[in-house]
Order: structure tokens, then sequence, then C-alpha cells
């Protein structure tokens, strides 16, 4: 396998309690291995520098058993105690091919493609200089109750890029049957047949009608009980007490919302054909279950779009499939079609929904991962070109909000937008404004060498390619700097959809979690501060010191719960027991949080189960109210049902929230 211009790499050692087994493994020149506990591994050590002249690893694993496994790759320079390291996941019961280009230890890219079986390669931790790494280490990151155990071959580092792995292995045959089922497992609640599928969707648009928010909702959801101004749009209020939304009518509202009213069971196939064990012909009556996106997933699979052709027709299943959509909303008790929504359909229906809008620069180069260069002056042409996306709703009375964007990737980061700037553009606006500052701040080159304790220049900063260390205060400076850098940008894309849309709100960015402080500097210009939030409840505190300097509410625009006991890899990010476990932790979480004065909604993350061959990015997670056959969830449904008929009660004070223990257990996901 090795050639001359590559280096093979073998364990050293193991980690923790991790073995390497004596047992013939299906793949060419691998080696099994079982890893008891989170945190065992394989130590890899090489000369240092080795990597320096190499462009990408490469391995081939295979994963055994039902559930997900994450695994975590370091690189190590053990002079400096610098680590950068890769995250990814594999899919059970089918080979993967690690591709891993070096380039990835600048830190300039957050996620990479997801390759067959190959999940979600994500980076993070230091920024790494390959002529000094001389360690690698590959260890468990997240794991479910039982052993991990996976077979591999040597690690590969080449000048070359690898081929694609095109024919994986598939030791237990197929992976998905022709409902969009796990064909390897059974659980309780499994559909059997087609027929079945079929006769429950029929069964299920007979009884629409009847659906109906609980008593004592408004027609758009809001409280009948509690009532101000009206404006004919949904606007946010403080009563003295608490931050409410209100209703476009005037009643109170908190948004009880749902991510992803679409249909939303997409599976990535690319390279993986052989897994499905039913294709129909991609230009017959199954034409519309077939998507190819260039840029962000390949060729994907819907096998719920397939379920409901199958049981209304090419020509009616899409509209069927809305009808029972919102129904269900009705019946769970929800008041939002929330995120990531085929909002289209709940326009038409008068039903109150959010709208993410997407921010794709096309003249503002970005100066660190997805930060676009914010002091170009192309910037203020591409947010009048984002808010036009506005332009076709600003009369819509169901129409609640919108986000500027989702988790942005400069998020996710150990370096601030202009630490990772300066450190990988070369030359951009935005750092010839951080000189600017610099020179402002300092007043000229010996001030700021002697602040940075560095020998530099302003010219340095504006220009040219970082060579020096960044010590304590330069950090502190270029944090301080984001903060002008989040501001402008926010600033002006909330400037240019208010020109467009003064009706609406500005529902912010959805940060991944509670900012840091020098993100938050930056963020005051939103109407509600959005952020998605993974734990067991609302971090209260933190959100109340949050919420009231800024003087605006806050959303949970993403949170979950999922369980291993109905045939799908992972959990989701949050994990407990079983169904049951599901609806106890929905009501603690959506009731605590609508006990806080400062919270106005929380939207769940998502209608339906991820595929359990992974979408576009590998997560195959039981996150859904309903599966892939369209099957409720009861248990978790009639809890949510339960929470969002006593929710007003609830934010009103009158009832206190539902705070019964949950046995949450460790969180198994991409």
């Amino acid at each position: 396998m090795a050639q001359s211009q590559e280096l093979l790499l073998q364990p050293a050692r193991m980690l923790g309690s991790a073995q390497a087994l004596e047992e013939v493994a299906p793949l060419r020149d691998a080696r099994w291995y079982l890893a008891p506990s989170e945190g065992d591994g394989l130590e890899y050590v090489f000369p240092k520098g080795a990597l320096a002249e190499k462009r990408y690893l490469t391995a081939d694993l295979l994963l055994e058993g039902r559930f997900l496994a994450v695994f975590l790759l370091r690189l190590h320079e053990s002079s400096s105690g610098r680590t950068f390291h890769l995250s990814f996941g594999l899919l059970n019961g089918c080979s993967a091919r690690m591709r891993l280009p070096l380039e990835a230890v600048h830190q300039n890219r957050w996620q990479y493609p997801r390759e067959g079986a190959w999940l979600k390669p994500l980076c993070g931790g230091d920024i790494v200089d390959l002529r000094e790494v001389d360690r690698l280490t590959l260890t468990i990151l997240r794991k479910a109750d039982a052993p991990v155990r996976w077979c591999m071959t040597p690690i590969v580092a080449t000048e070359e890029e690898p081929p694609k792995l095109t024919s994986p292995l598939l030791p237990n045959g197929a992976l998905l049957d022709m409902l969009g089922q796990s064909r390897l497992y059974d659980w309780e609640g499994k559909s059997r047949s087609a027929e079945e599928v079929s006769a429950r969707l029929r069964q299920q648009l007979a009884e629409a009608p009847s659906a109906a928010f609980p008593k004592g909702f408004s027609r758009w959801g809001g409280w009948k009980e509690l009532r101000f101004e009206s404006t004919g749009f949904f606007r946010t209020h403080h009563d003295g007490r608490r931050w409410w939304l209100v209703d476009p009518d005037g009643y109170a509202f908190w948004s009880a919302g749902v991510d992803c009213v679409r249909v939303d069971t997409e599976a990535a196939y690319d390279g993986l054909e052989a897994a499905l064990e039913w294709m129909p012909d991609p230009s017959g009556e199954y034409a519309a279950i077939y998507r190819h996106t260039e840029h962000g997933g390949g060729r994907s699979i819907n096998y719920l779009a397939a379920n409901f052709i199958r049981a209304f027709g090419k020509e009616e299943w899409y509209a069927r499939w809305a009808q029972i959509a919102l129904a269900h909303l009705r019946r769970f008790g929800f008041n939002t079609v929330a995120n990531w929504s085929d909002w289209q359909v709940a326009r038409e229906a008068g039903f109150p929904y959010v709208r993410p809008l997407h921010f794709e620069p096309r003249q503002t180069p970005l100066v660190f991962r997805d930060f676009p260069d914010v002091f170009d002056p192309r910037f203020e042409q591409d947010a009048a070109a984002f808010a036009e996306q506005l332009r076709e709703i600003v009369d819509d009375p169901a129409f609640i909000g919108y986000f500027l964007m989702n988790e942005p990737t400069w998020g996710f980061a150990a370096q601030t937008p202009a630490e990772g700037m300066l450190l990988n553009t070369p030359s951009c606006a935005t750092r010839r404004a951080l000189a600017e500052w610099l020179r402002e701040r300092y007043g000229g080159d010996a001030a700021l060498a002697a602040a940075w304790q560095v020998d530099t220049r302003l010219a340095d900063v504006a220009e040219g390619e970082w060579r020096q260390p960044l010590t304590a205060t330069a950090r502190d400076d270029l944090a301080r700097f984001s903060t002008i850098m989040v501001a402008r940008l926010y600033d002006m894309l909330s400037a240019a959809c208010r020109r467009v849309d003064p009706h609406h709100l500005n529902l912010g960015a959805r940060y991944y979690t509670v900012p840091p402080a020098w993100a938050v500097e930056g963020m005051k210009c939103f109407d509600v501060f959005s952020i998605n939030c993974y734990d067991q409840r609302v971090p209260a505190h933190r959100l109340r010191s949050l919420s009231e300097p800024l003087g605006m509410p806050v959303l949970i625009g993403e949170w979950h719960f999922g369980a291993l006991d109905v045939g799908l890899p992972a959990s989701g990010i949050g994990r407990v027991r079983d169904q049951a476990e599901r609806g106890r932790a929905y009501r603690v979480y959506l009731e605590t949080a609508a006990a806080e004065p400062w919270c106005v909604g929380v939207h769940y993350f998502t209608l339906y189960d991820q595929s359990a061959l992974g979408r576009f990015d590998g997560e195959n997670y039981n996150i859904g109210f309903l599966d892939v056959c369209n099957k409720p969830y009861e248990l978790l449904a009639q809890a949510a049902r339960q929470s969002h008929e006593r929710l007003y009660a609830v934010a009103a004070g009158l009832q206190p929230p539902f705070d019964e223990p949950v046995e949450y257990l460790p969180k198994l996901f991409l």
C-alpha cells in the first residue's frame, strides 16, 4: 500500500484500556481494536516535521455494532503543547475512508464534507505548525454503553489526494429497507409493510380537519386571557414583569415551535448505493424523492416522500403531506412553524412561522471561516441583496420574524474572528481597518511592539503573512476589534433588512450557545436574542444576565432529546433512556423555560427523525416527533400537548413548571 511519497503510520501504543485484537479483519491490511471507555484509543509517534510536506492523512475503517461512535484525531506539537483536533463519526456496518486534508490545521475551515460512512468531520483546537507536529492520537470521544469495536488500516500520510471509497464493504448487507428504516434491527413500533404505512397516512389525512390548538389559544396561538395593543404584526412587549411576544391581534404569545416542518428525512447516499435495499427509477413515479446539490450534500434519497407518493400518488402527495403535517402541529399543541421549514406552507395556511435568511456574499470575500470582509465597500451591496429575501413577505401577519443566520462557523473557533483573519488572510480591508484601530489605540509602531511584546509594525498587521506569536495583550486587542467586526456585520445586515421590512422581528443570529462577551457586545441591534441550547434545561442565570443589559428577550432556536430504542444509530445532542423519558425531558425543558421572564419561546429540533443512513453531514438522530414512516412517537406527543396546554399559565406565574426528575444519559451525537 505504501509508496515512496507516503508515510505509513502504525500505532506505537494503546491509550487507556484500548486493546488490539488478534482476529482477522475484513479490510485488507486492517486490524481490530476494542475501546471500552471514552478516551481509549491509539497513539502514533513519528519524527518532528514528518507531516510538513504531506497533504492528506487517510485510512480505511469499519465500525461494528448498532450505535454511533465518535472519534477524535489529534495532531500534537509536543514542544508547545498546541493541539489540532478533528472529530468524526462512522456509520455502523459500512466501511469508510478517512481523507483529512492537512490544510485543516490552519483552522480556516470548521467542517469538511461527509464522504460515505465517514461522517461530519469537524475541526477544532489550536492552529498548529506541521513542522512541529510529532505525534498523532486517535481516541473515542463519544460512545453508547457498549465497548466500541472497529477495525482500521494503518494511517497513511501522502502528498497525493487519496481516491474516494466508491465500493464500501457491507458485512451485513443493505442498511435501509424500502420504507427508509434500518433493515438490520427490530424495535417496538417498527413499520412492517408499505400497506401498513399507506393505511396510516390515509387515516391521518381523514383526521386532519379535527386537529386544533389547545383551548384558550387565539387564532394565532396566542393567549386569550392577556391582551395588549394590536399592530397587525408580531412584536415584543414587556409588561413590567416579563417579556412576551404579541400576536397580530394583540394577544400575549409565547412561541412553542418545531424546526424542519418539511419532508425532512433525506439520506445522503453518494458512494452508498449498495446500502439501499430499494432505489426506484429516478425518472419515474418516484422522481421527487431524489435530490442532488453540488454544494452541501451531493445526492440524497427521501423515503418519507416515497411513503407519501405510494399512498397518494405523485401529483397529490405534497399537498397531502402539508395537510397532515400542520394537523400534527395543532394536535401536538405547537403554535409556530420554526426554522428550516417549508415556510410557504405555513404562510398559505396562516400558521405563525419564522424564516431563516441565507447569507452568501457574492462580492465580499471571507476573512476567516464564514466571516465576511465587513470593511470592504462591497459588503454594503451584499447586505442590500441579502435583505431582498424579505421582499415577498413584508405584509404577511403570520410571519413572526427572521433569523439573520445560523450558528456562524467562526463562533466555533478557539480563535476570535480578528485573530483568525490575521493568521489566515494576508490582505483584506478589515485587516487594514484593524491596523488603523491599533494606530489610534497605540499611536505608532514602537508602542504597538512594546504592548504586544513582539518585533512588529502596524504595516505588518495591515498586510502580509503573519508569523509572530500572539501574546495575551495581542489576543485581548484582537478580541476587542472582533467586537467591532461583529457589530459591523450585524448592524449592516439588520439595517438593510429594516429598510426592506420594517414590520417583522429581527430574531438574531442563532449562535450555537451563549456567546462570549466580545461577541455579545457586537449584537445589540436585534429585537430578540436567539441562541441554540442543547442543555438539559435553559441556563437561566447566564441568559438572564444577557437579556437584562441588552434590553431584549431571548428565544431558544434549537434543542432536543433522543434515545437509542427505535433503530437510529445516535440519540442526538440530548440523550435519555427511552421515548417516555423523552416526553418528561421535553416537559421539563419547555416549562422551566416558559417560567423565565426573559424567555419568549423555544423551538424544538426537529419534526422528523433523521435517516438511519445519515443526512448530508452524517447526522442520524432519533430527535423527531415522527419517524420516517410518519408514525408519531405518541408518548412524546402527549407530553408536548400537556405542556403546551399549560404553558401560558406557567409563563404568567399562575402554575409552577413541570419539574420531575429525568434520567439524562451521556450524549451521543456527531
